[in-house]
């Protein structure tokens, strides 16, 4: 019905979206569970599907939940509840896991959580329609009620240990309410290899700690802290590192007092870097952070949109005392990162997506810093230009922009690539974007082993309101109820709004008691996590499960005869049913999983000669 309502509203306002409620309202997939009653359709499907409200109950039955993961991996899959009736009081509990030999997994490693859906009112692009998408997954701290002839997914999360057992095990998630029993049948295969704490895939995503902070009232610095580790622990949970995981300890500069008589030879900074260091300690081998931006005082920087020049202690970059004193700065942190062998992680980010105005100016930046930290990599928010060469030498362009003969002659130079989503591109390349196909984040991961493409970057992950869209302070954006990412900056005028895109630069929420960021107290809850986030991680650990496969064929080559070296070696090939090219590829995540799947018993096998 709501289809039918929908291509009606196409024919009122000429525009062709009817093609595109399929998939979320109508594609055939699920199984529908045999604890099912007329009284309350129980059914399950994989995590990469978006589950509208009103999608009929699947036809096709299965015996069980199915998830498929290896050791230290978190999978998910969904659990809908659909009653004729209203339900009262519904919770829904997990039980142990049980396998062979009396192998168990606790019911401490299944997590279950409500999916809760946002109203999207103005859709991203020309392929999305209005309408209550799924994507927060707060926890489920409660009984909650049902209302009849809707769905209600829930999101069964299963982390597996370290020290499990490979094999199946099997479980029950009860649901009970008021006159209603169920248990339905949860099943877990454990793959016998051991996902690492540190992924291949290089990460960088911002953060806003002045979000966090506001939205859940927090003054003290024992809260902040408190609060901060557990944000740091989602993203540790899904691989993502963001830009400075260290935010409440920065490294201390002093440096000498400036007078008219002053010696370029004396403007040395001494540095503290006591705080700084302990933090990144644990950012690096506590959550296996794999990156951190750098910020290098008087460089100058902006953006295409506006700059700003280079000065240093008063000093313009033509002086003598300027080019002593960035030289000693930068030289002092090369080394200490040399010294604690964190070269590798760090970035210098300075400079966001430059016009063809500015690239003499960013190359200008790029030949101080290579003169003064050589060391120190040079990120540029660009694609390859012939002006720009010899500038950066981890180049990141919007995923449209990445040129592959290009990037192939750059790496012969030692060069890397990263690529970004962010408000663009929209449609029909994989987005971040809510009121879009499940698979499209999880597939931009496959689309960058396909290009050995070393690491992805997002702008923000709790990009919660707009200083242009809700300029006054105290009544900022609700994400839950606007889940429009609105624009800011670029000279955008208060009060105006501006899309940018459902969801742009927001994987994260604030916790729900803190949503319109006028809670009665301080709220020590973590983030709210995302269906989006979630597959990010999916996606990550794909690419890490590539790139065990890799290095295992490496190692074992010896040990395998022609016919097995080629066929282990073609299942690094992304296949077409994933992804054909950058705006062909799959919107059912059954191709991906099948891959994985492949994947993971051939590292099994593997790892066994």
């Amino acid at each position: 019905m709501l289809k039918k309502m929908l291509c009606l509203a196409v024919l009122l306002t000429g525009q062709n979206l009817c093609a595109q409620t399929s998939d979320y309202f109508d594609a055939p997939y699920g199984e529908l569970l045999g604890a099912s009653t007329e009284q309350v359709g129980l059914w399950w499907a994989s995590a990469g599907w978006k589950i509208s409200r009103d999608k009929p109950l699947p036809e096709t039955t299965g015996p069980a939940i199915m998830i498929r993961a290896a050791r230290n991996e978190a999978e998910a899959a969904q659990l809908v509840a659909r009653p004729t009736v209203s339900l009262n009081g519904l919770t829904v509990r997990a039980g142990v896991l049980t396998g062979r030999g009396g192998a168990t997994i606790s019911a401490e490693n299944v997590e279950v959580l409500k999916v809760r859906y946002v109203n999207v009112t103005k859709p991203t692009d020309k392929s999305s329609v209005p309408g209550l998408w799924p994507d927060p997954l707060p926890p489920l701290k409660g009984p909650i009620d049902l209302e009849p002839g809707k769905n209600q997914p829930f999101w069964v999360r299963v982390k597996v240990p370290r020290r499990a057992r490979a094999g199946i095990y099997t479980g029950k998630i009860g649901l009970a309410a008021q006159d209603y029993n169920a248990d339905v049948t949860l099943r877990v295969e454990v793959y016998d290899f051991v996902l690492g704490e540190r992924m291949t895939c290089t990460t960088a995503f911002g953060f806003s700690t002045g979000n966090v902070f506001r939205y859940q009232r927090l003054t003290e610095a024992r809260h902040r802290r408190q609060v901060l580790e557990k944000y740091w622990a989602s993203f540790s949970d899904h691989h993502i590192s963001p830009y400075n995981p260290a935010p409440l300890d920065g490294f201390k500069v002093t440096w000498p007092k400036v007078t008219d008589s002053i010696k370029p030879h004396q403007l040395k900074p001494v540095f503290d870097w006591t705080a700084w260091d302990k933090a990144m300690q644990r950012a690096i081998d506590h959550y296996g952070f794999n990156s951190f931006r750098l910020r290098i005082p008087g460089l100058g920087g902006g953006s295409f949109h506006a700059r700003y020049e280079p000065e240093l202690l008063g000093f313009s970059e033509d002086t003598d005392r300027y080019k002593a004193a960035f030289n000693a700065y930068c030289r002092g942190l090369q080394e200490h990162l040399r010294s604690k062998g964190w070269l590798d992680e760090a970035f210098i980010y300075w400079f966001d997506e430059p016009a063809p105005k500015d690239y003499e100016f960013v190359m200008n930046g790029f030949a101080k810093l290579k003169r003064a930290a050589p060391d120190i990599n040079r990120m540029l928010t660009e694609q390859v230009e012939p002006n720009l060469v010899g500038g950066p030498n981890i180049w990141c362009p919007v995923s449209r922009n990445y040129k592959h003969e290009p990037a192939e002659q750059r790496r012969k130079h030692g060069e890397k690539f990263w690529w970004y989503v962010c408000t663009g591109p929209k449609a029909p390349y994989c987005t971040l974007f809510i009121d879009h196909p499940g698979t499209e984040l999880r597939v931009w991961l496959w689309q960058t082993w396909q290009r050995k493409i070393d690491g992805i970057l997002v702008w923000q992950t709790n990009y919660w309101t707009s200083s242009a869209a809700y300029p006054d302070r105290d009544s900022p954006q609700n994400p839950y109820e606007d889940p429009m990412g609105w624009r800011s900056g670029y000279s955008t005028a208060k009060g105006v709004k501006k899309p940018w895109g459902n969801g742009d630069g927001r994987f994260i929420y604030p916790p729900e008691a803190a949503a319109d960021a006028h809670p009665a107290g301080p709220v020590l809850d973590g983030p709210v996590e995302s269906i989006r986030w979630e597959m990010l991680r999916d996606g990550i650990e794909d690419y890490e499960y590539l790139t065990i496969l890799n290095r295992l064929l490496k190692d074992k080559k010896d040990k395998l005869t022609a016919q097995q070296r080629q066929r282990y070696t073609a299942l690094l090939e992304v296949p077409e049913d994933i992804t054909k090219d950058m705006t062909t590829f799959t919107k059912n995540p059954a191709p991906i999983e099948a891959r994985r799947d492949r994947i993971a018993r051939a590292i099994a096998k593997l790892s066994k000669l």
